[in-house]
């Protein structure tokens, strides 16, 4: 294709210098010819050369010349054809009321000398003029009127311009599929002629059509065409990459989409193309919202909603209401998805009016048009009304008609009003069943959230009454068996040493087991709140450690303090909580001999704290049961019990206090725990 279109370009080139040297021999033959018809019929192809290379300026100047010289000739055919050129030159400058004014001129010629091609070739003129004028149903009966005659004598300029005509017509009254056959005939010519602007509007509306189709391979493979047509055009690949990104997404392939889509994005914002823009961030949105990242896509979705706004483009605000429905009921945000799903239908509702609009239009004129259907009358009427309005008042002859037409367009504008009433109340009717039903499952979901957490209340209880009876219940009956004992005054002094580490360690046990049950239980409530501030992490090891170190030398177990002064930022009470867990965790996992260091650093800006032993050490199986929610515990060296929950405590305090906690053991060998935490506030 590439290919094809380089060699349209080239040979555009070569004609164009070919040109230049017809038109000064055109013109110098002129000088020489005396005032007959010959020099009418050289000052005509002079005059069609230099309108073919768009030189209307000096064409105007031998229209001028030529019309003087075919009516003082009396030369119709010759007169025709230089009204013709001068109305398609006030076509091309927007001069639609002169345009209409010539067309008219220069087909009663035509109809004068029995030419159909002439009178095809001026149907078709004016079809392009009422289409560019928003009068579709005119300008397609024109256009259609020509068509036959155009392509029995393979006029492909002519054709290739009245494809386009009617397909952009039948695109406008929302007829699809015969839009894409205009389009489709008219591409072909196109790249015969090198006509590249035709190509590349030919390769986009198809593409858009086969999209609104659901057709998304053909529409893939007319974007990709495009694509390759244009590679050095910027402002097109931005556009262009941006629809195909979105094509890509009909299939979920996130991989092609995120490729054309970001294409798209840089290009856009460096040519500050906004509808391209505003294309590229509804679509990015829909990909980052379809793989869940929620932030970035609300984000873009931002941008692209005021920006829709802002260009008052109804398509994109129309997929932007949807989207953002979709991801506030995606962050269960439900009360906001209902505000986007009323904009969404309302929004939709307008634009099916609109559209069904026009498809009434579209049903007006299918009519059977024939090339010599005389249409002198409408011409008339259009250049009459495009000149003056007063002129039409004086002809009372057309009072009579304009009665009975408007007679007939209240007939049918009642019709059109009772049909879409009726459709409008049943699309009313769906539009409330889908939000009673959508608002039944939003109240739905709630239910069953409020289900889940009032079972997660029930567990904690459970749990909190499971360790109560079982774990707390051990250790408070040990120490007030012991005080019984102090009661009768039955032990020896011998034996009350020998029960005082015992002792000792049941209320270490307790203690620490209700500091952890009621922190769990706060956790679990969702009560727990840091106070942070800055402390010395050194102050903090030395007061656990004094804490521990008679039950470590009652073990055997050797202690190394490595620690260091240096300040976090996190709240002290919690992370106090945690060092006395992990230190008990130790102790619990040592046998006599072992040695247990305590140590900090600073890495990248954070406070590294670290507790590492030489004791049994985990097994690969037993590490990923670590920090989860559910209890998992086993004995210590000496038969130690535990709740469970001492690690999960840990895990969620260091995290309210913007931290991490990790772990390293080798079976056997020993186990080091690490916790990171902030040295000051965090942005």
């Amino acid at each position: 294709m590439r290919k094809l279109i380089t060699l349209g370009t080239l040979l555009i080139m070569f004609l164009g210098f070919s040109q230049t040297q017809d038109i000064d021999s055109l013109t110098i033959q002129l000088a020489f010819q005396k005032q007959d018809t010959l020099k009418a019929k050289t000052s005509l192809e002079l005059i069609k050369l230099l309108y073919d290379k768009k030189d209307y300026n000096k064409a105007v100047k031998f229209i001028v010349k030529t019309e003087k010289l075919a009516t003082d000739l009396d030369y119709k055919k010759g007169l025709a054809d230089v009204i013709y050129y001068k109305a398609l030159i006030y076509a091309h400058k927007n001069d639609y009321i002169n345009a209409i004014s010539s067309y008219a001129k220069c087909k009663d010629l035509y109809n004068t000398l029995n030419d159909t091609l002439g009178i095809a070739k001026v149907n078709n003129g004016i079809g392009l003029i009422e289409i560019k004028r928003g009068n579709y149903a005119k300008g397609l009966q024109y256009a259609l009127s020509a068509i036959e005659i155009l392509e029995q004598q393979d006029l492909k300029q002519e054709l290739s311009l009245a494809y386009s005509n009617l397909a952009d017509a039948y695109y406008n009254i929302s007829a699809y599929d015969k839009a894409i056959n205009f389009y489709l005939k008219a591409l072909p010519l196109q790249q015969i002629l090198g006509d590249i602007k035709g190509i590349n509007i030919s390769y986009s509306k198809l593409a858009d059509l086969y999209s609104m189709k659901k057709e998304h391979r053909k529409a893939i493979e007319y974007y990709k065409n495009l694509l390759n047509a244009n590679i050095e055009n910027d402002s097109i690949q931005g556009v262009v990459s941006a629809k195909l990104g979105g094509e890509y997404l009909q299939f979920n392939d996130f991989t092609n989409a995120s490729k054309y889509l970001l294409q798209g994005l840089n290009l856009n914002r460096r040519n500050d193309n906004q509808a391209g823009l505003l294309t590229t961030l509804n679509h990015l949105g829909t990909l980052n919202l379809n793989q869940g990242r929620l932030i970035l896509a609300e984000r873009q979705l931002y941008e692209a909603g005021t920006m829709a706004k802002s260009l008052d483009n109804k398509q994109e605000l129309l997929r932007y209401y949807n989207i953002m429905k979709r991801l506030d009921s995606t962050r269960k945000r439900f009360d906001r998805a209902f505000v986007w799903q009323r904009e969404y239908y309302s929004l939709k509702t307008s634009l099916e009016q609109k559209r069904l609009s026009a498809i009434d239009i579209d049903s007006n004129i299918d009519i059977d048009i024939n090339p010599t259907l005389n249409l002198d009358n409408t011409i008339e009427e259009s250049g009459k009304t495009l000149t003056s309005q007063a002129e039409v008042d004086k002809q009372k002859s057309f009072k009579l008609l304009f009665y009975i037409l408007l007679a007939i367009l209240v007939m049918a504008i009642v019709f059109i009003i009772l049909t879409n009433s009726k459709r409008m109340d049943n699309i009313k009717l769906v539009q409330s069943l889908e939000e009673k039903n959508l608002k039944a499952n939003l109240q739905h979901e709630a239910d069953l959230e409020q289900i889940k957490h009032l079972e997660n209340i029930n567990n904690v209880k459970d749990k909190l009454f499971s360790i109560i009876s079982h774990d707390l219940k051990d250790s408070l009956s040990s120490i007030n068996g012991f005080i019984d004992l102090l009661k009768d005054d039955t032990l020896s002094k011998e034996e009350f040493d020998n029960l005082i580490p015992e002792l000792s360690d049941n209320a270490s046990n307790a203690s620490l087991l209700l500091f952890n049950l009621l922190n769990w239980s706060k956790s679990q409530m969702q009560s727990l709140e840091p106070k942070p501030s800055l402390f010395d992490i050194q102050e903090v090891f030395e007061d656990k450690v004094n804490l521990v170190e008679q039950r470590m030398a009652q073990k055997g177990i050797n202690l190394i303090d490595h620690s260091l002064r240096d300040f976090a930022y996190a709240d002290r009470s919690m992370i106090e909580i945690v060092i006395q867990n992990l230190l008990a965790n130790a102790l619990k996992f040592c046998n006599k001999g072992d040695t247990i260091t305590v140590s900090n650093h600073i890495s990248n800006g954070s406070c590294i704290l670290s507790i590492a032993d030489t004791g049994v050490g985990i097994s690969k199986e037993n590490l990923g049961k670590l920090f989860k929610s559910s209890t998992f515990t086993t004995a210590g060296t000496n038969n130690e019990k535990g709740t469970g929950l001492g690690l999960s405590i840990c895990k969620e305090l260091v995290e309210l206090n913007n931290g991490k906690i990790w772990v390293e053991s080798t079976l056997n060998v020993g186990t080091t725990f690490y916790v990171q935490l902030p040295k000051s506030k965090p942005a």
